[in-house]
């Protein structure tokens, strides 16, 4: 049932700590000011986005051009850059970023390094020499370092497995939950080495969930994100959803799902982040083995949760998680992992002044016609949610 919430909530406008906006070089898919109003439009304020676009931000002059476009849409939205590496010049220009008093307006902008262990979109896999010198290099300048966590070599083993990916639900099975888990362990193992602050993006795993809580045990400086496609999709969500929903890494059985929800509520999750990917309809109708991974969600993540923290489950088939059915997400859950640990990890400085009023009253349902994003669709279409966020004026 719906919990009592009597009254309304004030709210800081919220942090989405990894977003792929796609700009420059994939502005058919999406741009900042297109995804910065579907950010708005879903309480979140803040955002920090990836390096895999074209080129990707991997020197000094793509980020000062990347800052120098967000500028045009500061008024919507805060856009901070993660910064890439795929070499050890792409390192140098980070030192230099870092330790150059020229760039220090720059390095402001910046909320830290981005490493993929594996390919994704964009194909910016780090090689294990990059990665060595990566956690030293952030260790040492304590810069924030994100992972994206899959194994390449057990990604290479499963694919064997389906020469011919006819069917989008072999993806989870070519990128197995076995995969992350042991990245995460070895990315942990050389945070351990080197002290550096290492954050894990959308972790999806049981055993990653583990693996952090270990790591955390020992004190060690780990953080981890989970994203609300994992919260709240699973492998079952195939059938419906098929290529809309192929992301990376996947969608996972229901089982690891509700091992997430446990996570979120005993506080091994630090952020719940979207890893917004947009995509246009045309690109996710090709054939599975061609349709690019990655599901937008920024403007409908701080939704889904809220509805969440009114005792609601917004998935129409899927099963409420047992961690909801034994406790309960608070709206001050939903800032701690949205606002207050984000903002510290990747030392942002957002304000926490109330910029939203969230009312628990009346039932809306979520409809790709009201998408801000220039992709023009949600994997959430026809879901049914309770509660009413809106924008305090500014004064």
């Amino acid at each position: 049932g719906i919990s009592t919430m009597q009254q309304s909530v004030e709210l800081p406008g919220f942090i989405d700590c990894h977003v792929h906006f796609r700009e420059p070089g994939l502005t058919h898919k999406a741009d900042l000011f297109s995804e910065s109003k579907a950010a708005a439009t879903g309480g979140i304020y803040t955002v920090c986005e990836m390096p895999n676009t074209i080129p990707p931000t991997q020197t000094i002059k793509a980020l000062s051009d990347k800052v120098a476009r967000a500028k045009e849409v500061e008024e919507i939205c805060d856009i901070r850059f993660f910064f890439g590496a795929t070499s050890l010049e792409h390192l140098e220009e980070l030192r230099k970023l870092w330790t150059e008093s020229e760039h220090s307006e720059l390095k402001s902008r910046c909320c830290g390094l981005k490493l993929y262990l594996e390919n994704s979109t964009g194909n910016l896999k780090s090689d294990d020499n990059v990665v060595k010198a990566a956690f030293k290099l952030c260790g040492e300048l304590s810069i924030p370092l994100v992972c994206h966590c899959e194994h390449p070599r057990m990604n290479a083993e499963a694919a064997k497995l389906y020469p011919d990916f006819e069917d989008v639900c072999c993806h989870s099975k070519m990128r197995p939950a076995a995969s992350e888990v042991e990245s995460i362990k070895e990315a942990v193992a050389q945070a351990k080495e080197y002290g550096t602050a290492l954050h894990i993006a959308h972790l999806s795993t049981e055993g990653g969930l583990v693996a952090v809580r270990e790591a955390k045990a020992e004190n060690l400086p780990i953080t981890c994100e989970v994203t609300p496609h994992h919260l709240f999709l699973t492998t079952d969500d195939y059938a419906s959803l098929g290529n809309l929903v192929k992301v990376n890494p996947p969608l996972r059985e229901i089982q690891e799902r509700n091992a997430l929800w446990h996570g979120v509520l005993d506080g091994t999750v630090d952020c719940i982040s979207t890893d917004h990917a947009p995509h246009l309809l045309s690109e996710k109708c090709l054939g599975t083995k061609q349709a690019p991974s990655g599901i937008p969600g920024v403007q409908f993540m701080i939704p889904l949760l809220l509805d969440v923290a009114l005792g609601h489950w917004p998935h129409p088939t899927s099963p409420t998680p047992p961690a909801l059915l034994n406790g309960q997400l608070s709206t001050d859950d939903i800032v701690r992992m949205c606002f207050s640990n984000p903002n510290r990890i990747f030392r942002l400085d957002a304000t926490p002044t109330p910029r939203l009023v969230f009312s628990p009253v009346k039932s809306w349902t979520i409809c790709n016609s009201t998408v801000k994003s220039k992709c023009q669709w949600t994997p959430y279409h026809g879901w049914s949610l309770y509660g009413n966020l809106l924008k305090l004026s500014r004064h």
